[in-house]
């Protein structure tokens, strides 16, 4: 940090290259980013843009479903794990033969999704 206000700018540029850096992590851990194979540029053109668009779909969703006045804080691992949740619980439906009413309204329903998920 620095006393010279003169400087604000060059801060702002930093906060973007920072979050910049969490969209490519995030992209190369969870969405596949760097899993391509192929050598040719419009095949792995079209990798990257899928990858990182898995990644904003993931976020906007996570956004929409937002609903708190805290701040929202996005974090792909947990929205990883929260959907495994919902999947692995709709095959345990489907499976077992269960009544799917009785599970998805159930009161404890957003603490069995969130099983695991990371504390923000």
């Amino acid at each position: 940090m620095s006393t010279d206000i003169t400087l604000s700018r060059k801060f702002e540029y930093y906060q973007a290259r920072f979050q910049i850096e969490f969209i490519f992590r995030d992209a190369k851990q969870f969405t596949g980013l760097s899993d391509c194979q192929s050598r040719s540029s419009q095949r792995l053109c079209f990798h990257f843009n899928a990858s990182l668009i898995a990644l904003n779909l993931a976020k906007y969703e996570a956004y929409n479903r937002h609903s708190s006045p805290e701040l929202f804080v996005f974090s792909m691992a947990s929205y990883k794990r929260r959907e495994f949740n919902r999947h692995l619980l709709y095959t345990f439906i489907n499976k077992l033969d269960l009544d799917p009413n009785l599970i998805l309204n159930h009161p404890n329903l957003p603490s069995v999704l969130s099983y695991g998920t990371l504390v923000a």
